[in-house]
């Protein structure tokens, strides 16, 4: 049954992972990327690591995949465009993905599996702990410097999207809160003394 799901996962993954790509509505697309994270965390069950794939469920899921579906049906992006664009930079690309497909064929063809591998992994961290304790042992204690470093590098990409992506529209009606909050109320209301059977 294990080796059922195994397939079953894996298969879902890849086909997820290539209708991400190549679908033509960005919508498709973030569903069909949410089943690739599915299928993701349906494998790292079969691998006995329970809280990495709740993790991948929560967090990609059902914060960035969902995110994704929001940004993608609010926005008023005009598709066709973006995608005339991409065609001239087309030929770049698959070179750059054949590249990195050789890459990929020579390191698997070359893979050996260490024959001390299962003892070196018993070293960092004891067989008898449960992943979860495991996993917190390897980030905040041996790597705990690369774990910040990481989250550092996040932030930092963080804020050079926010930079890259904001635009000061002049025709936009902005809100003053100082201006709102100074003004005089005398000045601000205007009483009016409407008399019956008269218009405003």
């Amino acid at each position: 049954m294990a080796i059922i799901a195994f397939y079953l996962f894996a298969i879902s993954l890849i086909a997820g992972g290539l209708l991400t790509v190549i679908s033509r509505s960005p919508v498709h697309s973030v569903l069909w990327l949410i089943l690739s994270f599915l299928s993701a965390a349906g494998l790292f069950v079969l691998l006995g690591a329970e809280f990495v794939a709740m993790l991948l469920v929560i967090v990609y899921v059902g914060a960035v995949a969902v995110l994704f579906l929001f940004v993608v049906m609010m926005l008023d992006v005009d598709f066709a465009e973006l995608k005339a664009e991409m065609a001239k930079y087309m030929p770049l690309a698959l070179l750059i993905g054949l590249v990195i497909l050789m890459q990929f064929i020579i390191v698997f063809g070359a893979w050996e599996i260490n024959p001390a591998a299962e003892f070196l992994r018993a070293q960092i961290v004891p067989l008898d702990r449960h992943n979860t304790e495991a996993l917190g042992l390897i980030l905040y204690d041996q790597y705990f410097l690369l774990f910040q470093l990481a989250g550092l590098i996040l932030l930092v990409a963080m804020i050079g999207a926010i930079v890259l992506t904001l635009r000061h529209r002049p025709n936009v009606k902005r809100q003053d809160v100082v201006a709102q909050m100074m003004r005089d109320p005398a000045k601000a209301v205007e009483l009016l003394d409407v008399k019956p059977g008269q218009g405003l």
